[in-house]
């Protein structure tokens, strides 16, 4: 049995937390809804936030895992300002993905990204 995971920050391909899921199927690029702010957390990783307002979608991939893999592989690796969630894709499908806890928001190196619309971008400009 699998399901589906977004992944946005460095469990993406060339990603340091990317053989987390080596045995996962890559299902290619894919974006969220426009109903998530971005943050990077010390420029070590981001994480998505639902917002009812100003939001934007938020490029990443979208990966076909076994419950084991998610157990036991990548959820291990995520720091503890990530939670599991599901979140709104832009095609209108759902998917699980990890999002930043709302305690996590004020914390100090917290910053929002959003208007760099991904991860890699928001690299890039580093």
């Amino acid at each position: 049995m699998t399901l589906r995971m977004f992944v946005n920050g460095q469990a993406m391909s060339g990603g340091t937390l990317n053989h987390a899921l080596s045995e996962a199927r890559l299902l290619g690029p894919a974006r969220t809804a426009p109903t998530y702010r971005f943050f990077s957390v010390r420029d070590e990783f981001p994480g998505l936030h639902p917002v009812m307002e100003g939001g934007a979608s938020i490029n990443g991939e979208v990966y076909e895992v076994s419950y084991e893999v998610l157990r036991e592989q990548l959820l291990p690796k995520e720091p503890a300002e990530l939670e599991l969630g599901v979140i709104a894709l832009a095609d209108g499908s759902g998917s699980f993905s990890m999002r930043m806890r709302a305690s996590a928001l004020t914390a100090p190196e917290v910053v929002d990204i959003t208007a760099h619309g991904g991860w890699h971008a928001y690299l890039a400009a580093l």
